[in-house]
């Protein structure tokens, strides 16, 4: 691809010797800057700890163990093997790593715990072939990213628990008093997490079933009793009536804990329901999920939202041209120019095929024109190289629509397709409804 220096947002720090028996580095490498990162090769191991100390990206940093057995110039004495132990001293502790083994050493359950109890980020089994490699480095890139905030609805007193450090680890904790009114603040709020202390599902036992029974009810979230002391009918009660899990409140700290285990789960499962496996993004479940709890979320608060419907331009006949395998690569790096521009609170979904949806938090139609019409001009920056000395670009049109005009996540969409066919019929490569400056079409 032409432009390296200014196309490559991510890079991979790779520590290597020998290479995998099926590939070479060569075709490793080209696969990496068709994904939108770049890898830095080294052999020893003392200007790779150099590299990484002084990388303040958010790089990955791959081992090879392979490397243990290459001539490490500044081992102090005659051997030619570095030791384990000696590798994973010497790597710097604050960054975490993927280590890279061959099918034997995986086959060892010391050494797998050691690895993983040694800033291990992942590991892998080699021979793997570069396509599915690149593929794996470039979801770590993706997961990287701070998780989303989980949601908890509490009913009854708070436990005493650090608030600021379940905040701090993107829990959003919601307090309320009324059994009563419960499924209405659920139905606002769409929490992942339900609290209900024991002494309020003894004043109103209905309160679960009112939250179970209503047909718009998330199945995915959960809904837990906290227990002051061990009560095995009370238990049975509960889970009777529609609970899906009992903690003990006694220890606030050990109950936070729990907590915080319970979230990142749900973040997994977020992941592999409402996410697309190619981009990491928001796929079509993730989007109605999310979108309709932002418009909730825009009700309460009286602000604007957004929403914005884009559809990569001549997409079949770039398949038809390049390929399958090319016009996902189109795919992807159009995933990163949105991803890397998106603000707190906007969401981001690939919809389906070559059709992305984005939602702008607190942002009015006029200022989502500008936005969208800024990724369409970042998106045709990019230069791909189709072929040695073959460099094309490609273009996307989009159309908007905008919260409160439209009041329902389904409504927004359907405005947002309208004025996207209408943006294809208008000539492609421009945004539309237009509420400023008229797009320039290439």
């Amino acid at each position: 691809m032409a432009g390296h220096t200014s196309l490559y947002k991510n890079h991979v720090l790779f520590l290597s010797h020998s290479f995998f028996i099926k590939d070479n580095q060569a075709e490793l490498q080209l696969h990496a800057h068709k994904y939108d990162f770049d890898i830095r090769f080294f052999h020893e191991l003392s200007e790779f700890v150099t590299a990484v100390e002084r990388d303040a990206a958010d790089s990955l940093y791959v081992v090879d163990l392979d490397a243990l057995h290459n001539m490490q110039s500044d081992l102090r004495d005659a051997r030619k093997t570095l030791l384990l132990g000696e590798l994973l001293q010497r790597l710097p502790a604050d960054h975490r790593y993927v280590y890279l083994q061959s099918v034997r050493q995986g086959s060892r359950f010391l050494l797998q715990q050691r690895l993983v109890d040694s800033n291990c980020l992942a590991y892998a089994e080699k021979p793997i072939a570069n396509d599915v490699l690149v593929d794996k480095l470039f979801n770590l890139f993706v997961q990287q990213k701070r998780g989303d905030v989980v949601r908890v609805v509490m009913l009854g007193a708070p436990p005493g628990w650090d608030e600021a450090a379940l905040r701090a680890q993107r829990l959003d904790i919601v307090y309320h008093t009324d059994p009563q009114t419960l499924h209405l603040r659920v139905k606002d709020l769409q929490p992942d997490i339900v609290l209900i202390t024991d002494a309020e599902y003894e004043r109103t036992e209905a309160v679960v079933r009112v939250l179970k029974r209503n047909i718009e009810a998330d199945p995915v979230r959960e809904i837990t009793l906290l227990q002051r002391r061990a009560d095995p009918a009370l238990a049975r009660r509960a889970l009777d009536s529609g609970f899906d899990a009992l903690l003990a409140m006694d220890d606030a700290e050990l109950l936070a804990r729990q907590l915080l285990n319970r979230a990142a789960k749900i973040r997994i499962n977020r992941d592999l329901i409402g996410k697309d496996r190619a981009t990491g993004l928001l796929n079509k479940i993730g989007l109605q999920q999310k979108a309709q709890a932002l418009i909730c979320r825009a009700v309460l608060e009286n602000r604007p939202l957004c929403f914005g419907v884009i559809d990569i331009d001549k997409f079949k006949t770039i398949n038809d041209t390049w390929g399958h395998y090319f016009g996902d690569i189109v795919i992807k790096r159009l995933s990163l120019t949105l991803a890397a521009r998106m603000e707190e609170g906007d969401l981001l979904s690939r919809f389906g095929g070559e059709e992305f949806v984005v939602v702008f938090w607190d942002c009015t139609l006029e200022h989502g024109w500008h936005r969208l019409d800024a990724l369409r001009q970042a998106f045709g920056a990019i230069a791909f190289e189709v072929k040695p000395g073959d460099v094309r670009h490609f273009s996307f049109s989009g159309g908007l629509a905008a919260y409160p005009d439209g009041r329902s996540e389904n409504e927004l969409f359907l405005r947002a397709d309208a004025m996207l066919y209408e943006a294809k019929q208008g000539g492609r490569n421009q945004i539309r409804p237009i509420a400023a400056p008229v797009a320039q079409t290439g």
